[in-house]
This record gives C-alpha cells, sequence and structure tokens, in this order.
C-alpha cells in the first residue's frame, strides 16, 4: 500500500501531492477543479495497464495550446512529470526533454509534426505516425496534453485614498487543461480528462497567482481521477491538517531560501 493511500479523501490526496510536490502556492489560496474523466474502454483493466506502463514507459508528448496561448505551454509537462511520479511512483516515465530527443534522434522530427498538427486539428492522433514515436522513445503509451485557457488577474479591493497605498488585492488565476492516455501499438485513446480550475488570495504583494501552482493542482486532480476510476470530480482546499502541513513546508521552504 503506498503513503498516498493513507489519505480518506480525493481532496486530501490532491492536497498531498502538492505538499509533497514542493508546491510554493500561498497556504492562504482557495482553489476549486472540476474534473469531467472517461473510464477506461472495458476492455482495458486499471490494474493491467498500470502493471504494462511499469514495464513499457508512458511519454510525454509536447503540450497542445491555441495560438492566442503558444508559449505558456512549454513547462506544463514538466509539472506533469513530476506530478504523475508523485501518484504513480512505480510507473517508468519518459519526460518531455527525453522523448523529444529520441524523436529528433531517429530523425522523426517531420513525423512528429504532422502527429501535432492532426491532435491539434482533430483531437486525435494518427495511428500511424503514432506508432513510429512509441517505437522510437520505447513507450506502450503516451500523455498528450493540452492548455485550453489560462488567465491571472490582479484587482484592488483596499486601498489608502489620501496617500494611494495599496493594502489589499485580490489575485486570481483560471485555467483549463485536458490530458489524453493513448496506446501508441493499437492507435488506441485508452483514456482522457479535462479539468478547470479556479485560484483565489488576497494579498498586499504584487504577485499572481502562479501559473505552476495551477497547473500543479490541474494536474493532480485529473490524475486522481484516473487513480480511483472518477468520472466527475470537485476538488478543493477543505482539509485543515493538510492546509496546515502545506502552510509549515511554505514556511520552510521560505526559510531555506533565506539562507
Amino acid at each position: 500500500m503506498t503513503q498516498i493511500s493513507r489519505f480518506p479523501s480525493a481532496a486530501g490526496l490532491v492536497l498531498f501531492i502538492l505538499l509533497m510536490a514542493g508546491c510554493a502556492s500561498s497556504p492562504d489560496n482557495t482553489w476549486t477543479v472540476r474534473t469531467s474523466s472517461t473510464l477506461l474502454p472495458r476492455s482495458s483493466d486499471l490494474d493491467l495497464v498500470r502493471v504494462s506502463i511499469e514495464q513499457e514507459a508512458v511519454g510525454l508528448l509536447t503540450p497542445l495550446a491555441p495560438p492566442a496561448l503558444r508559449g505558456n505551454e512549454v513547462a506544463l509537462s514538466r509539472y506533469l512529470d513530476d506530478i504523475i511520479k508523485k501518484i504513480f511512483p512505480t510507473w517508468r516515465v519518459i519526460g518531455e526533454q527525453q522523448t523529444i530527443n529520441l524523436i529528433n534522434r531517429y530523425g522523426l522530427a517531420g513525423e512528429y509534426a504532422r502527429l501535432r498538427e492532426s491532435g491539434e486539428q482533430s483531437h486525435i492522433l494518427d495511428r500511424e505516425l503514432l506508432q513510429k514515436i512509441g517505437k522510437s522513445i520505447e513507450a506502450r503509451y503516451v500523455f498528450q496534453p493540452r492548455l485550453a485557457y489560462f488567465l491571472q488577474t490582479m484587482t484592488d479591493r483596499l486601498n489608502l485614498p489620501p496617500f494611494n497605498i495599496l493594502l489589499v488585492q485580490t489575485r486570481s488565476a483560471h485555467m483549463r487543461l485536458s490530458l489524453q492516455l493513448w496506446d501508441t501499438m493499437s492507435g488506441e485513446l485508452i483514456w482522457a480528462s479535462a479539468a478547470e480550475t479556479a485560484l483565489q488570495s488576497e494579498a498586499v504583494t504584487q504577485d499572481p497567482v502562479f501559473m505552476e501552482d495551477a497547473a500543479r493542482i490541474t494536474w493532480g486532480s485529473m490524475l486522481s481521477d484516473l487513480l480511483t476510476g472518477k468520472t466527475s470530480s470537485r476538488y478543493t482546499r477543505m482539509n485543515q491538517f493538510l492546509d496546515d502541513l502545506l502552510s509549515e513546508k511554505t514556511d520552510e521552504t521560505q526559510l531555506e531560501e533565506s539562507h
């Protein structure tokens, strides 16, 4: 039994993931994630898929993003890699950088570009191209992440007019991500999830709610669905004990950085 299984709720699981991942999110942040995930096909058993991934590996493809958001998706696979290893520590994961290096080493950059193009236009990864990519990185499965929406806002809530001093500011971020798990041999989409996340905090600093925090929370929520077999979930920061642990972790990190 893994350490994660000791937590009784899905919300506790996600909070534990964030704690273990070293998330820099302020303990004052409030967040909500709503997920919509598919079940695995009847021909696939989750335990069998997990064993297969452990033996044959899962690769992380470069995230897709609409033209208006391109550039924002750069680090999303790195955060996803980290969260996968927290939830499924026995999985063999081939990170995005290694995936790209292997694809280029075998002269498949053009094929990879066409695979991404097919994914952007139809949300379907071409089977023949997928087989070539899978063989080149020696992975039976691949995750295809996608950034659909991201927005950061900062709103003044309280200031001192005579001196024009800002006292309190509301910071928020909204994010929509999706994640697909493909079988590179059969070309079958075996699992998919989409999630929308809202984060908010009030502070006197000028720091926004960072994209990294939103991404970690969102990936953790979707992968929690995969872990538990859920198809629709709502995750919130609601476990006081784990909130306190996260606060202690944040304080320790700040102390270490000050030294």
